[in-house]
């Protein structure tokens, strides 16, 4: 839930200049926080370019069934919505392979579900945004008359668009921000300020050039153009996001994700070539028979969990945003495309549920 604050303005004082700010003592800052990149941006562009992006893609109904992202529209034409004074923003990128958080229950070596490698650790939206904090402090202090309010993706900003014209990448086709020297395995944090800068960030160029891998791979056509998703059929939305199940003719074609998809990047050549074979590029992976029983386990209790329970399972972690219904969604969607036998008594639990019901009785016929 966004706070829409109601104070008056408060006067920002005069641009600062790139020589008057301490550029090299918070660019230190960030590095020693572990931040790849610092940037700066208006918040308001003269082109509003990125604004007019927005509005179209939800135009075209591909936010699939995220309707806060209507909601928060107002706000992101006019950030001043969200607090009155906000003229600009310091952005941040920081790695999330390998992860820094990690949780060894969620890790590839330990888990034998496949989870998009952001969500193998603790929640960003913690740990990302306590770093962000220990930034806005040293500025409050630094300029103790201004507006500092630090932001990960959980505030109604277009923080991708901050972050190109803050110099930190470009936009790729698969619609991530890719930087030459760091790939595009990385968060986007803020600082929104009423600090106003002069500094003149280099945009990066577009360095994607007739490369289509990332279109190519996705097993659902959800890149329905370059640099053009359509959630409704992205394997990340249709897992995490989503309150519902998966259309039949979308549900063979997810292979054995169960929270979150990473194949559009990790077949990016700027992250092959920065991680190397550290990068698994298969839509569906071929498991030992180990590996499959494993699987099978961890999906059975997944299955015979209470709710409660399988929410503690997960606490701290991203895949607690499916909430114990997606999980289970997602659990049988493995069980489906994996061919996974023995578990037709757990599935059978779920034939009445008022929201699973259906596709449970598809996932035994599946089998």
């Amino acid at each position: 839930m966004v706070e829409i604050f109601a104070e008056g303005v408060i006067k920002s004082m005069d641009a600062v200049t790139q020589h008057e700010f301490p550029w090299e003592k918070f660019e230190q800052k960030a590095k020693n926080l572990g931040f790849l990149q610092m940037g700066w941006a208006e918040l308001s562009p003269t082109d509003n370019s990125g604004v007019e992006r927005y509005r179209q893609w939800l135009s075209q109904n591909h936010h699939g069934e995220m309707e806060y992202l209507k909601r928060h529209l107002p706000i992101k034409e006019n950030p001043e919505l969200l607090k009155l004074g906000l003229k600009s923003a310091f952005v941040f990128s920081f790695p999330y392979f390998p992860h820094p958080a990690p949780l060894e229950s969620l890790a590839d070596s330990e888990n034998p579900l496949r989870i998009a490698l952001y969500a193998q650790g603790e929640d960003y939206h913690h740990w990302l945004q306590a770093k962000l904090e220990d930034i806005q402090k040293d500025l409050q202090l630094e300029y103790p008359g201004e507006i500092f309010l630090s932001a990960t993706d959980s505030k109604p900003v277009l923080e991708r668009d901050l972050a190109h014209r803050a110099g930190l990448g470009w936009f790729g086709k698969n619609t991530c921000l890719i930087d030459r020297k760091h790939g595009s395995l990385f968060l986007i944090g803020e600082v929104l300020t009423s600090l106003e800068l002069t500094k003149k960030m280099e945009i990066s160029a577009d360095f994607c050039g007739t490369c289509t891998r990332c279109i190519d791979i996705c097993p659902t056509e959800a890149l329905e153009e370059p640099r053009r998703l359509n959630a409704n059929k992205c394997i990340s939305y249709l897992t995490i996001e989503s309150p519902t199940s998966p259309p039949e003719n979308l549900r063979s074609k997810m292979g054995d994700w169960f929270f979150g998809c990473d194949l559009c990047q990790t077949v990016c050549p700027w992250n092959q070539k920065i991680f190397k074979e550290k990068l698994e590029v298969l839509p569906t992976r071929s498991l030992t028979l180990e590996q499959k029983q494993e699987l099978t386990e961890e999906l059975r209790l997944i299955l015979k969990l209470s709710g409660k329970q399988l929410l503690r399972k997960y606490s701290g972690s991203p895949l607690s945003r499916a909430g114990h219904r997606g999980l289970r969604r997602n659990a049988m969607l493995v069980i489906a495309n994996q061919k996974i036998h023995g578990l037709n008594t757990e599935i059978e639990t779920w034939l009445s549920d008022e929201k699973l019901g259906e596709l449970a009785k598809w996932t035994l016929a599946q089998l």
